[in-house]
């Protein structure tokens, strides 16, 4: 048997089971709010039901206290006990109650044994006896603690729910409003300067993500005002070299024969075709470009620009289709991706056509890793085994025609099937993809009726 002196009970506070949590913001935060309201509800609940508790002990013990005084009364006035309940000398009186009422002092006690709460008061008498009284937590207060930890428990649960769809919505809005700032971005970053991330979110209240959308847009903004320049300067430094450049290569072709004449030609001639192709690249970036467009088979229209070009590639027509696209900007797509087939790969070069889609292969060490995974760049020609030879700007016209024609340009290396990552290529393939409808989205315009069938 254990008891105490007017001391609250302890409760166990039962283990909290570890969940696994979804990623999502809203999840986050809906966990956090119902964390902190599971928590806050809990210890809510303990000191409610403590304070109940100590609350009804008191008034029990007062009522104890009461009785056993109403006993003394009656003894010393009667000479007998005759109070209900009431005893002399109770030999089950608790050791701790025994020692203070011989000090001579009234006092109440609590004890508890096998769950059973006991209530005991006692007195000292005036013939050295000791009168107690004993009586136990009375079933209507535990009743009233039973349908109060009920209650409790209903109020944490309400609590919890209601903070994890209070977080829910919450976090849901944030992350909706974020979806759509990281959606802009992306567009932004794939080169839509007209996206504006502040106007993607939208909305009527303002709060941190309205900051970073706006830090967003001004770095955006700076970024392309940059690229702008950059873009003018290149253009203008192409557009002036064009003339000297020309007159270099006129100058040349007047020198007597002989090998330095053919050194200095061939140097003038490069020269003229990279200045060509930086002031290509300049009107590409611009966005100016638009597309003449006509219909075409697109089989025959392959395999005659294709012999024309380099009658030892071999052209296979799987399925003949009729296309509306711009003739001159195809075949610079097709001659540029047959040049780099023959400069960084090796014979036999293939081109297949089947319905809308073009396939150019080598069957050289493939393409570097850096161009697959973040596709062609200027003036970067690639790993060792496919560099010292040109300036990058190949397949980056190719690229950018290719968006003009409204069409996709994929690359890709072939590999034995099942062989790992470090197994060598077996050769490059550069896929054009054609649309099925005409590309008006990127402004291009179809061909007067005369000028139809031209191939």
């Amino acid at each position: 048997m254990r008891g105490f002196f007017r001391r609250g009970q302890g409760v166990r506070t039962p283990g909290i089971r570890t969940l696994g949590i979804r990623s999502g913001l809203r999840w986050k935060l809906s966990a956090a709010i119902a964390l902190v309201g599971a928590l806050v509800a809990v210890a809510l609940s303990l000191v409610v039901h403590n304070a109940a508790r100590v609350s009804m002990l008191d008034n029990a013990r007062d009522l104890a206290d009461d009785r056993v005084l109403i006993a003394q009364r009656n003894y010393e006035l009667s000479g007998r006990q005759n109070f209900p309940n009431a005893k002399i000398d109770d030999p089950d009186l608790p050791p701790e109650l025994r020692r203070k009422v011989e000090a001579g002092r009234r006092a109440t006690y609590v004890s508890e044994r096998d769950g059973v709460t006991d209530i005991w008061a006692a007195v000292p008498l005036k013939d050295g006896h000791v009168m107690s009284l004993h009586s136990g937590f009375t079933d209507r207060s535990a009743d009233i603690l039973k349908d109060l930890d009920q209650a409790l428990v209903i109020g944490s649960i309400a609590v919890v729910l209601g903070g994890s769809a209070l977080g829910v919505l919450i976090g849901g809005q944030l992350s909706r409003r974020l979806r759509k700032a990281a959606a802009a971005a992306n567009e932004v970053a794939n080169g839509e300067p007209d996206v504006r991330v502040r106007d993607a979110i939208g909305g009527v209240v303002r709060d941190e993500t309205d900051d970073l959308a706006s830090a967003v847009d001004a770095m955006a903004d700076a970024l392309q005002k940059r690229l702008d320049a950059e873009r003018r300067v290149t253009a203008d430094i192409a557009h002036e070299l064009r003339t000297p450049v020309t007159g270099l290569l006129t100058a040349a072709e007047l020198l007597p024969p002989g090998r330095p004449t053919e050194l200095v030609l061939d140097r003038a001639k490069a020269m003229r075709t990279l200045v060509e192709d930086v002031l290509e690249v300049a009107r590409l970036d611009g966005a100016s470009e638009r597309a003449e467009l006509q219909d075409i088979m697109l089989g025959a229209f392959v395999t005659r620009r294709v012999a024309a070009k380099d009658p030892a590639v071999a052209v296979h027509v799987v399925h003949e289709s009729e296309v509306t696209t711009d003739p001159r900007r195809l075949e610079r797509v097709l001659f540029n991706l047959l040049a780099n087939a023959a400069r960084h790969g090796r014979p036999p070069v293939e081109v297949s056509v089947e319905g809308r889609v073009i396939r150019v292969r080598d069957h050289g060490p493939g393409f570097p890793e850096d161009l697959l995974a973040e596709g062609p760049s200027r003036f970067r020609t690639g790993a060792a085994d496919r560099a010292g030879r040109g300036h990058g700007l190949g397949l980056t016209i190719a690229a950018g025609q290719a968006r003009v024609l409204g069409a996709r340009l994929t690359f890709r290396n072939v590999r034995p099937a099942g062989a790992p990552e470090h197994v060598p290529s077996e050769g490059a393939v550069a896929v054009l993809w054609l649309p099925e409808h005409a590309p008006t989205n990127t402004g291009s315009h179809p061909m007067l009726p005369d000028r139809v069938g031209g191939a």
